[in-house]
């Protein structure tokens, strides 16, 4: 038996964004940025901040793609997702000529952490049930 289980914390970089699979499925995607901070020896501050790409399914994808904004602060639970040419994150090169990388994660639980004052779901979370996914493998990115 094998498991992987990822939980992460932090803000959207940009609204998400749903659309519907050929079977009429929503899908809702969005990207996530995790920062880190320590303190250097020397005393100076460090950071270190770490993008993900996050899909949501179905009802999920429906909460998350009406209630979430850029800069909420949520907790995803759910797995990475490789790439399926390389097996690890999706690598690409920046504007500035360095390279990066896109972590993909399929979401099982979003929980949303920050407010917003108008109407959100009473108890701040969007989940749902595992399943089979076998509709993933039609979404073109």
């Amino acid at each position: 038996m094998s498991y992987q289980k990822l939980i992460l914390v932090g803000n959207l970089g940009r609204d998400p964004e749903m659309r519907y699979m050929s079977d009429g499925t929503p899908v809702t995607s969005f990207t996530m940025a995790v920062n880190r901070k320590w303190k250097n020896a020397d005393g100076s501050p460090g950071k270190e901040t770490t993008w993900f790409r996050v899909t949501s399914w179905r009802k999920q994808a429906e909460i998350v793609a009406q209630y979430l904004t850029k800069g909420r602060q949520v907790m995803v639970e759910g797995h990475l997702t490789p790439d399926r040419e390389t097996g690890g994150p999706k690598v690409y090169q920046k504007q500035d000529g360095s390279y990066g990388a896109s972590y993909e994660v399929r979401a099982d639980r979003v929980v949303f952490l920050s407010g917003r004052s108008d109407a959100a779901p009473s108890n701040n979370m969007a989940t749902e049930p595992s399943g089979d996914y076998s509709e993933e493998e039609d979404i073109p990115f």
